[in-house]
């Protein structure tokens, strides 16, 4: 994301907003808004929780960032928002970018009279590397 895009969204350009748009560029661990500020707090001692929720809310609002409530306690933001996919491992809990291929839905369609606007799509399972280790460990 480029500052000049910053600008529209009529965000003000503070260190701390800058660096949670570093924080996010190309991130795959898909952090949750108190993970971002546990990060950036020791090095912006005046970053504030509130800061962080409303730089991610505005960034998703204008489909900057992806919202994702894989998880019933925790949203959590992906920088990627391209249409896909995501995975939650119910070993490590650890949420992944899944491809959905043929599982990709195109918004928006007409269901019975309803005007789907949009779609999410999650998955939940035991990640490879999850399966590997119960493997090697002999269950």
């Amino acid at each position: 994301m480029t500052i000049q895009k910053l600008k529209e969204l009529g965000l003000k350009l503070t260190p701390q907003r800058l660096a949670i748009l570093n924080l996010l560029e190309g991130n795959m661990n898909h952090p949750s808004a108190e993970e971002i500020y546990n990060q950036l707090k020791p090095q912006y001692p005046s970053l504030s929780l509130a800061t962080v929720y409303n730089t991610l809310e505005i960034l998703a609002g204008a489909g900057e960032l992806q919202e994702v409530r894989i998880k019933s306690d925790k949203r959590h933001f992906d920088p990627n928002s391209a249409p896909h996919g995501h995975f939650l491992c119910r070993s490590c809990e650890s949420i992944y970018d899944l491809d959905s291929g043929a599982y990709e839905i195109k918004a928006p369609f007409n269901v019975n009279g309803y005007q789907v606007e949009e779609c999410t799509l999650y998955f939940y399972g035991i990640c490879p590397k999850c399966q590997a280790a119960a493997k090697n460990n002999g269950n």
